[in-house]
Order: C-alpha cells, then sequence, then structure tokens
C-alpha cells in the first residue's frame, strides 16, 4: 500500500502527477486554504504532509496525525512551524530555501518603484475618467542618486543589491555576519550599523526571517530613527514591523509611505497575533501599496517550490535524508 500524503493547498497538476507514483495524494482541488479541522482529518491516518504559508503546524496538530514522517514545506519561512515538537516526534520537517529569492527580490523592488511613483493612484485616476492629458501632478520620489538601506543581507537582500545595480544609488546594509570585500565591491555595498542605516536611508527594506529577536524590529523607536520623508517596503515577513506603529508615522508625516506583501496577521506562531490588517493602514491609500503575499507567485517558480517540497517528501518516505530538511528527527521516536 502507498503511503498517504495530504496537500493542503491546490498544487499544479504535475506536482500530484509526480507524486503520485509514490504515493497515495490526498489534494486540495480549490484555491482555498481549508479549516484546520478539516486538514487534521484528512492527516490523521497520513504519512507526509504537503504545507504552504496559511498552514501551522504545532505539536497539538502533530499529536492527532500519529502516522506523519515528513511534513514537506513549500516555502522558504517556517516560523509558523514547530520544528523542535516535530524532531521530537521523529518527523522530518523539509522546506525550499532558494526558489523563493528572485521572485520575491523583485516583487519588492516593484513595491518600492510602485510605492514612490505613485502608480496605484496614477491607476486610479486613468480608470476614473479624470484624465484628460499631461498635468503638474502626482510628482514622486525617484531612485537615482538616493540611498537605500537593507537590514539583512542573505539571499533576497543580495538579489535586491544585485538587481538595483544599475540605478545609480547608494546601497548600504546592516547585517551581523558581514559580507566578505569582494562581494561587497561586486554588488555595490557598504556596511553599517542599523542606526546609521535608519538616518541615512531614503528607502529602507527589512529582509530578515522572522524571530523573537527581529520582531517589531521596525517599531515606533526605529521609525522615529529613520530619515523624516524616508519609504519603509516590508517584503520578509509581517510581524518584523509594527504595523500600527507605521499608521502613526504615516498621519504624522515623518514616514512618506509604506509598501508590504506581508502582513502581522499572518504569522501564526504569534499567539498575539491581530487578526486583520489595521483599517486605519487600510484607509492610507494615497500613501501605501499592498501586494496579497505575491512574493513567490510567479507560475514557473510556485511549480518548481512544489515540485521540490514533493521530492523531499518522496525522499523522506523513502527512507532518505531529504535534501531540504531542517532537522534531525529523535531516532526512535514516538
Amino acid at each position: 500500500m502507498k503511503p498517504k500524503v495530504v496537500l493542503t493547498h491546490w498544487v499544479h497538476p504535475e506536482v500530484i502527477q509526480h507524486l503520485a507514483e509514490h504515493c497515495e495524494v490526498i489534494p486540495n482541488e480549490t484555491r482555498e486554504t481549508l479549516p484546520r479541522d478539516e486538514i487534521i482529518a484528512r492527516a490523521q491516518d497520513a504519512q507526509a504532509i504537503m504545507t504552504f504559508m496559511p498552514d501551522s503546524i504545532d505539536d497539538a496538530f502533530l499529536a492527532a496525525c500519529p502516522q506523519l514522517k515528513v511534513v514537506g514545506c513549500a516555502l522558504k519561512g517556517y516560523d509558523n512551524y514547530d520544528v523542535e515538537a516535530c524532531t521530537r516526534r521523529g518527523i522530518w520537517i523539509t522546506n525550499v530555501p532558494d526558489l523563493l529569492t528572485i521572485p520575491t527580490a523583485e516583487l519588492t523592488i516593484g513595491l518600492l518603484i510602485g510605492l514612490t511613483r505613485h502608480m496605484l493612484a496614477g491607476d486610479r485616476l486613468v480608470r476614473s475618467g479624470g484624465f484628460t492629458g499631461w498635468r503638474p501632478r502626482l510628482y514622486g520620489t525617484g531612485l537615482t542618486g538616493r540611498t537605500l538601506g537593507i537590514i539583512g543581507m542573505g539571499a533576497v537582500g543580495r538579489a535586491i543589491a544585485q538587481r538595483l545595480a544599475g540605478y545609480e544609488m547608494a546601497l548600504i546594509y546592516c547585517d551581523p555576519n558581514p559580507l566578505d570585500r569582494d562581494e561587497e565591491h561586486r554588488l555595490g555595498l557598504m556596511r553599517t550599523d542599523l542606526d546609521t542605516l535608519l538616518e541615512s536611508s531614503d528607502f529602507v527594506l527589512p529582509m530578515v526571517p522572522l524571530s523573537p529577536e527581529t520582531r517589531h524590529l521596525i517599531d515606533a523607536n526605529a521609525l522615529s530613527r529613520m530619515k523624516p520623508g524616508a519609504f519603509l517596503v516590508n517584503g520578509c515577513r509581517g510581524s518584523v514591523v509594527d504595523e500600527e506603529a507605521v499608521v502613526a508615522a504615516l498621519d504624522s508625516g515623518s514616514l512618506a509611505g509604506y509598501a508590504a506583501d506581508v502582513f502581522e496577521f499572518e504569522d501564526w506562531a504569534r499567539s498575539d497575533r491581530p487578526r486583520t490588517i489595521p483599517p486605519a493602514l487600510l484607509a492610507m491609500h494615497d500613501r501605501t501599496l499592498f501586494t496579497p503575499h505575491i512574493g513567490s507567485a510567479v507560475d514557473e517558480v510556485r511549480l518548481a517550490i512544489a515540485m521540490e517540497a514533493a521530492d523531499n517528501i518522496i525522499e523522506a518516505l523513502s527512507g532518505d535524508v531529504p535534501r531540504g530538511a531542517i532537522n534531525r528527527p529523535l531516532a526512535g521516536a514516538a
């Protein structure tokens, strides 16, 4: 009998076909997130589960699904997942660390340009019927000659710097682990401390994983240290930014604009997470630009991500060490 694998979200048919060669596949044929109780009902006798950004796997979930051998995450950041509980229960947990880098960098740059050049306001004007030709309005902020600060120089941070190299900007970064001098030179980067980055940058891009240390890294205090009239773009994790503090900074005018693809309410690992995006933030149409967590939503990329997650599952069920393993399950664990 083939092992059973449950897919919590829609994937390309090619992924299902690939898994079906090795497993009994229980797909989610909708484009919606299933209720947690429904996922548990489907997975209670499953050996594997492929999960996605809206999912949260904790000890209670694992206890309800005692036959699980592998949780294959079709994502990079896994702060919504209890890795220690998986390890203790002898369950592999895997992720896809590399494929999200380039599309996330591209979208973050798109948000930056869209925000600073008032693209959304321009679109609304054209669609309203009120555009009758060029007028001296919607003047924005260009990138050339400005300073952009990246907080966190991991893979996405480096990809952003590489793609902005032709914009004739000053690129600075802060990270406890500096790049080597050759790479700094290749990317046109200068390392500095966080305070200097905040004080000097016209555009601030946090690009760090979510952890207890980075939660609300950009809070009211950090926003007060930012250069007056600067822009903030969040393409990493929602809770890295304090959204209520952003509302206050936008309202006071100290922050010129905020763009985000990620939001605090998505971070299930937080017991105190908000349940919605602050209405006051959504109401600031002319100073904000938002996308619905589509950083990796490039068709061929999402296919590749799910296919790699499937390979991780197949490898784990075959008794091999999956290439995307982020833990080493305890031998003999129940």
